[in-house]
């Protein structure tokens, strides 16, 4: 196992932006986050729909995996997979635990040659969810996405530990604001703030 990078390392390779969808819910925004990981978009499909293996840089998963299917997500979302067209597009129906809205998340991939591909996750809501202020510490949610994305590089090239995140995993909140801090001008700027 190699040692595992710095969160830090990831920020510059996220693309961020902001983009107005159509989703089932209605007129949406959505935080868009583009990145090139070092292996197959075959290798990077397995990792983000395989529940043994999106557990080791995620959370738990649990389901009907498959399209019109269910999933949940351990303490975070749950929903119906909309689309499931492996290795290239999955949609599915996000349900925050926190709000009575139903999101959509989309992952895109695409080949960047034999050993190399772009994932493009694009997280939909109807809700005034996407907002960062930088004056009073407030984060847009779509800073969340980027821990998960840095950890599946980790995974994908072989740092993370063979075992369930949250048994590796431990969360530091001060660590967490900090990285929230350095990743939120960018989403500022992303939003046209």
């Amino acid at each position: 196992m190699n040692d595992i990078t710095s969160q830090e390392f990831s920020l510059p390779l996220v693309q961020r932006s902001m983009i107005d969808v159509e989703i089932a819910a209605g007129a949406a925004r959505a935080a868009v986050l583009k990145r090139r990981f070092g292996a197959p978009a075959e290798k990077v499909w397995e990792a983000i729909t395989t529940p043994d293996r999106i557990d080791r840089f995620f959370l738990p998963l649990d389901g009907d995996l498959r399209e019109g299917g269910t999933y949940a997500f351990t303490g975070q979302a749950s929903g119906r997979i909309l689309l499931c067209n492996a290795p290239n597009v999955l949609r599915v129906a996000w349900n925050p635990p926190d709000r009575d809205t139903v999101d959509e998340v989309e992952v895109r991939l695409t080949p960047d040659g034999p050993n190399a591909a772009w994932l493009e996750l694009q997280h939909a809501s109807v809700a005034p969810v996407f907002h960062t202020d930088l004056t009073a510490d407030k984060f847009s949610p779509a800073i969340g996405w980027e821990a998960p994305l840095h950890f599946l590089g980790e995974y994908l090239r072989g740092a993370l530990p063979d075992r369930p995140a949250m048994e590796w995993y431990v969360f530091d909140e001060a660590e967490e604001l900090r990285l929230a801090k350095l990743r939120a001008p960018e989403w500022a700027k992303a939003e046209g703030r």
